[in-house]
């Protein structure tokens, strides 16, 4: 009896285990499952351009770009550069110092034109408004003019401040009409009729640079150039001839 009893307990507890444990061939499935998982898992994590693509007919299946990728990523790449370039040539050059400058000048010469009372044209403006405009420049200046009074005329450079008045320099306000009347011709205006290259104005920058030179002990003076000295070339005297 005591063994029936436990080989009844034996048999049970083995159906029941049987019943508990899922067939093999739901196991093999679930198997097969991660595994699938795992790979795609797998291949995400490489980039896309080591990826094959397996619709493409040039794809070899060997984990790396196609040969023929290279040529059009080469292309792509010079017509970015192509376009590049024709959009850097088409930018318009940069201007030089001196048309930037001459440009400001004349934009500020329109401006004191439509800034004065009654405001002028282009076409009104003659040498006394010229010689105007450079007087209003005085009040922006920043050279010490000495007067007559002060201890410290003619002198090149005081030893002391003194409240001498600040003016514009006579090369500063040649250059400027220089470049006024540059910029006169090429906005439309004719050559005969240009107010920047007057006798008045001529006369006013002579007598500026007069007064400056006396009252800072300055010449404006343009130094001559020496001319090279040749040489000369001393060669001995001929020997006497034989008796």
């Amino acid at each position: 009896m005591y063994a029936l009893g436990i080989f009844s307990l034996t048999t049970r507890h083995q159906a029941t285990g049987s019943l508990n444990s899922p067939p093999q061939g739901t196991t093999k499935k679930k198997k097969k499952k991660k595994k699938k998982k795992k790979k795609k898992k797998d291949l995400l994590c490489f980039p896309m351009d080591l990826v094959p693509n397996p619709d493409s007919p040039h794809s070899n299946n060997s984990g790396g770009s196609s040969p023929n990728s290279s040529p059009q990523n080469f292309s792509s790449s010079s017509s970015a550069a192509t376009a590049g370039g024709a959009a850097a040539s088409s930018s318009p050059p940069s201007l030089s110092r001196y048309e930037s400058q001459k440009r400001r000048d004349w934009n500020t010469f329109g401006q004191y034109l439509r800034n004065h009372r009654p405001p002028l044209s282009l076409s009104q403006c003659s040498s006394a408004h010229v010689l105007e405009f450079l007087r209003y420049l005085d009040q922006f200046g920043k050279t010490k003019i000495h007067t007559h009074m002060c201890p410290f005329f003619g002198h090149p450079n005081p030893p002391a401040p003194c409240p001498c008045p600040l003016r514009q320099a006579w090369g500063s306000l040649d250059a400027l009409i220089g470049r006024l009347r540059a910029a006169y011709e090429e906005n439309g205006g004719k050559p005969e009729t240009n107010p920047f290259g007057a006798r008045a104005v001529r006369l006013y920058l002579r007598e500026v640079r007069e007064v400056q030179s006396k009252a800072r002990g300055i010449s404006y003076e343009k130094k001559k150039r020496k001319k090279p000295q040749q040489h000369e070339q001393h060669h001995p005297p001929p020997p006497p001839a034989a008796a």
